[in-house]
């Protein structure tokens, strides 16, 4: 939307920032950039929520799918060991599939449960699990992946598609490059895992060092996988 000040002539005098018209204007993107990097972590410091753990994976699963049964069942587990303490909540991309099986296990273990939603045009609002409080929806993905990346200090990464690789490469690249420090990855479903990405291959045409699978764990075992972020994740302040 192209902004006109002469349409100010046909309203009442308004503030700039009360003056929606500029707001959703494409001249004021960087301001609406500027709200949903700073607003998610007043909301996140004033809830008490210092780290996170987040969750990604596909939207599709349904409740009678495995990868929404393990999900569940690892949200559910981690909420209990490390969300006990209050400060640490359990994140994940607030949709359908395998992000509210991740929402709806971090309620049962007890966790802060939190949900990083995006406004899209095909999908509805984030899901019920998601607690009313901690319910984010943003407009653009980079602000998103921000806040889904800053307070995170281990992930579990289930089967998804495009998305869900473009996460999980992203982070990885970001830890190779020492652009963030290493944390504790977990990609659960090795068939899927193994079949999907050929990190021998990669390594094989010299794209990535061998040392670099050492970035990750790959498991089908939930104590495993707990054990792993459990063992491994560092809760000390930024």
């Amino acid at each position: 939307m192209k902004y006109n000040p002469k349409q100010r002539r046909k309203l009442r005098a308004t503030k700039a920032y009360n003056n929606n018209t500029f707001l959703n204007s494409r001249e004021a993107r960087s301001l609406r950039i500027q709200c949903e990097m700073i607003e998610p972590g007043i909301r996140l410091k004033r809830l008490g929520v210092d780290h996170m753990i987040t969750f990604f994976g596909s939207a599709r699963p349904k409740e009678d799918d495995q990868n929404y049964i393990d999900a569940r069942n690892l949200a559910r587990m981690l909420g209990e060991v490390e969300g006990a303490t209050g400060d640490v909540g359990i994140s994940s991309g607030g949709g359908p599939g395998i992000m509210e099986a991740v929402n709806r296990g971090a309620r049962e273990g007890g966790a802060k449960s939190i949900g990083m939603g995006i406004s899209l045009p095909f999908e509805q609002r984030n899901n019920e699990y998601v607690s009313s409080d901690l319910d984010f929806e943003f407009h653009y993905f980079f602000t998103r992946k921000y806040w889904c990346v800053y307070l995170t200090k281990a992930y579990v990464i289930m089967p998804g598609g495009v998305g869900t690789l473009d996460e999980m490469f992203e982070i990885l690249t970001l830890i190779q490059t020492q652009k963030m420090p290493a944390v504790p990855i977990v990609l659960f479903n090795s068939d899927f895992w193994n079949r999907v990405v050929n990190f021998d291959t990669m390594i094989e045409y010299g794209t990535i060092s061998p040392e670099d699978v050492n970035l990750f764990k790959i498991t089908d075992d939930y104590d495993e996988a707990v054990s792993y972020i459990s063992d491994n994740i560092n809760l000390a302040p930024k």
